[in-house]
């Protein structure tokens, strides 16, 4: 049996290091990477939800869309497409020959907004 709040806990406090890190990254202008570490940010606050949800371990997926459904949990249609684009990001960091277009800084700063705020409701939602 595992320990839902210790899980919870841990997959929402890193999810909140993946942001800081996406922050350094995008000031940096390490746009992919910090896009990578945005995607990273919303999988592990979702992972947080399928806990929450199952009461067991998630699984080893990167796909947001799937961990959505199993957290159980309903979006604005705009969030579902945020989340479809964030899903471009974390195959370039996983796979080599995948290079998405790296939108402009101003887009790049958009999608870090997105992701602080929707971690916040994530987090609120638990």
């Amino acid at each position: 049996m595992i320990n839902i709040g210790k899980q919870i806990e841990y997959w929402i406090s890193t999810a909140k290091f993946d942001l800081d890190s996406a922050e350094l990254l995008i000031r940096e202008s390490r746009y992919s990477h910090g896009l990578f570490f945005c995607h990273l940010t919303i999988e592990k606050g979702l992972k947080a939800h399928v806990v929450k949800t199952t009461g067991e371990i998630p699984p080893k997926s990167h796909n947001l869309i799937y961990l959505l459904e199993l957290a159980d949990i309903e979006l604005e249609e705009s969030d579902e497409d945020f989340l479809g684009i964030l899903m471009k990001y974390q195959l370039e960091g996983r796979y080599p020959d995948y290079n998405p277009v790296i939108p402009t800084k101003e887009k790049v700063l958009e999608y870090l907004n997105l992701t602080k705020k929707m971690l916040i409701w994530l987090e609120r939602k638990l």
